[in-house]
């Protein structure tokens, strides 16, 4: 059943900050505030500075694993009173969160939104620090996190923006994260920054359109392959797009396209599948296709209350398999009567409760899996929504 360094020591000039200290280091001067944030994957669960003293050390880089490329936070010596960035060369729009450590005490912020091809600041003038961790999501819409979480330092964090002064103890309703400890470069403008890129190494223009292209495909348009490359079958996507919304070509330009284009994947589509959550509660999905050789089943994707979402779906599966799970605040099993609240069907297929993608569906539990029931969702008529309501 579902359930969910890079080594360089930022050195103070001031002995320390301790406690209250260090969270009104995230407070101070001219404040850099996260925006409010859109539905975000749960990565940890599924259902059930005064300034640093310049390095000598070459600029390094640090590689983790994404399922169809890599994501390095890119960073090296940097200069002391300057702002702190983070700029996205990613094809995903991610949420990102801090770590201020010292040897007394670490406190975390989040979440800071940051589309590709952009750059956030997140903590302005002067920070004194031993260490500034890193730690960065995609957003819901994605799926299953395609960013893993493999820093060395668990850290808490919140579901909403949040600022958390401890940050190694965490509280009701804030679950460990893991961060990874960076050192920023010094940008051409004479502030920090650490760049988020995939294995790619898209340049900026490349990472926008990248990113347009990822969620064109989401909302279900076919732009061939997601490779930050301009072709007729993107222009071709990206126009329907914009001709279903009413908007002009200008729009692509716009600061706020991509909020524009994530809003178009959580609202009901007349092609593909679509899942809308009725409920108070957060629901937890997960989906599953034949393609008439196999069958793949993979989640977990979130769906905030009051909000859809379009799984991602590749190819024309010969079936589509829906299963989806109301969970609390802790990611535990909303029941109703003892019963979970669930949604789904007699098609036992594998499961685990964190982020999952299999193609084998027998002998679930050998394998740490476990069997759900997934119902069969009808898409002869080429589009379908599965609204998830209170019994």
């Amino acid at each position: 059943m579902p359930g969910q360094e890079r080594e360089a020591r930022l050195r103070s000039n001031d002995p320390g900050i301790h406690g209250s200290r260090l969270a009104e280091s995230f407070r101070g001067a001219r404040r850099a505030n996260p925006e409010s944030r859109d539905s975000g994957f749960d990565a940890s669960h599924r259902p059930g500075m005064t300034g640093a003293r310049p390095r000598r050390s070459p600029l390094t880089r640090f590689l983790m694993t994404l399922p169809a490329a890599a994501v390095s936070f890119l960073f090296s010596s940097a200069p002391a009173f300057a702002d702190l960035k983070i700029c996205n060369r990613m094809s995903y729009v991610v949420e990102a969160a801090i770590g201020i450590d010292d040897k007394a005490a670490t406190a975390t912020r989040g979440w800071f939104r940051i589309d590709p091809a952009t750059c956030r600041v997140v903590v302005q003038g002067t920070l004194t620090a031993d260490r500034i961790l890193l730690n960065a999501r995609a957003l819901g819409v994605y799926g299953a996190s395609p960013i893993p979480q493999n820093g060395s330092d668990m850290l808490c964090v919140a579901q909403d923006n949040f600022v958390i002064a401890a940050a190694r103890q965490c509280r009701s309703g804030q679950t460990q994260a893991a961060f990874t400890q960076v050192t920023p470069t010094q940008g051409d403008d004479g502030n920090l920054v650490t760049y988020l890129a995939e294995d790619s190494e898209y340049d900026d223009e490349q990472a926008r359109l990248a990113g347009i292209q990822r969620l064109l495909v989401i909302i279900g348009y076919d732009v061939g392959a997601i490779d930050g490359v301009d072709g007729p079958k993107t222009q071709g996507a990206l126009a329907a797009f914009l001709k279903s919304r009413g908007l002009s070509s200008d729009a692509v330009s716009s600061p706020n396209f991509f909020k524009t284009m994530v809003d178009a994947t959580q609202t009901p589509s007349p092609s593909g599948l679509t899942w809308c959550n009725d409920t108070p509660h957060k629901v937890m999905a997960a989906i599953a296709t034949d393609d008439g050789k196999s069958v793949t089943s993979r989640g977990w994707y979130r769906i905030d209350p009051g909000k859809c979402l379009h799984p991602d779906v590749s190819g024309q599966p010969k079936q589509t398999f829906s299963f989806a799970e109301a969970v609390d605040a802790d990611n535990r099993a909303i029941k109703l009567k003892d019963k979970p609240l669930n949604w789904g069907g007699e098609k036992q297929l594998c499961t685990r409760e964190t982020k999952f993608e299999t193609v084998e569906q027998t002998d679930c539990g050998a394998r740490g899996f476990a069997a759900m029931g997934f119902g069969v969702v009808d898409m002869s008529s080429g589009g379908r929504t599965l609204r998830f309501a209170m019994p």
